[in-house]
């Protein structure tokens, strides 16, 4: 299904996409279109991508042709969805150590049309930070690689 979202394949155009997404959330998911995990969940934003249209905007980013991105996003699981709103990154609470991205796919096509509204309604709010409305049971649960350095 990655065929039917549009593909970032350069710095400069992830730079644009944060710059130009007004008013709307910017869904950027770093991830390789032949990894089984990273097909599944480009099912689930294919499908949702329509209903959202009014709130957000969803982008692929390849891991590979990004990897300034990649880097500066600590992109060390796929894959990773990170959130931006009027070229502001956003952070979510998803009861993890990390709230700048959420690793692996979701379980559901409502949990993330429910993410969606909440990261929406509170970025139109004036915040920067969200607590993630998905069931704690549905979140993929992974270990921080930079743990106890």
């Amino acid at each position: 299904m990655s065929f039917l979202l549009p593909k970032l394949t350069c710095k400069r155009e992830v730079d644009q996409a944060i710059k130009s997404v007004a008013e709307k959330v910017l869904v950027l998911r770093f991830g390789r279109d032949n990894d089984a995990v990273c097909l599944q969940l480009d099912d689930i934003l294919a499908k949702t991508a329509h209903d959202l249209s009014k709130m957000a905007v969803i982008y692929l980013v390849d891991v590979n042709t990004v990897p300034v991105y990649t880097q500066y996003f600590d992109i060390s699981y796929i894959p990773s969805t990170v959130f931006f709103f009027n070229g502001q990154h956003m952070k979510v609470d998803y009861g993890s150590p990390d709230h700048t991205k959420f690793v692996g796919s979701f379980k559901t096509k409502q949990d993330f049309i429910d993410l969606i509204e909440v990261i929406y309604r509170g970025a139109m709010r004036g915040k920067l930070i969200v607590r993630s409305p998905i069931d704690p049971n549905n979140i993929p649960k992974y270990d921080l690689l930079y743990q106890g350095i």
